[in-house]
């Protein structure tokens, strides 16, 4: 008779070795503490050309925060208790930070001169 599923997981199966990891990152997030001055390498990943207008800034930091809003709500549907809650907060903090970020676009560029 053929076997219809796969094998399960074997159960002896080590997890990975995290301690390597710690050691690696422990020493670069200290001196960042110890050092604010000291460059970040993972900030420098991400990165805004400096030419770039502040309402196009603006603009693209109220997008992101209306998917972070969109995301966030959709995580909170998907659990109960304190992780629901704790999402939600998530998502009502982004809404907060999309309408701080709208009423300074709006102060920047408001909308009569946009039209006109």
């Amino acid at each position: 008779m053929k076997k219809q599923s796969p094998n399960p997981p074997d159960s002896t199966t080590e997890t990975p070795d995290l301690s390597n990891l710690s050691k690696t990152t422990e020493p670069a997030i200290s001196a960042r503490l110890r050092n604010p001055n000291h460059l970040d390498p993972v900030s420098h990943v991400f990165t805004i050309r400096p030419e770039i207008d502040t309402p196009s800034l603006l603009t693209h930091a109220s997008e992101t925060l209306a998917s972070l809003n969109v995301m966030s709500t959709d995580l909170a549907c998907e659990l109960e208790s304190s992780r629901r809650n704790i999402a939600l907060a998530i998502q009502q903090l982004a809404v907060l930070a999309q309408l701080l970020v709208n009423s300074a676009l709006d102060n920047i560029a408001p909308l009569d001169e946009a039209e006109a």
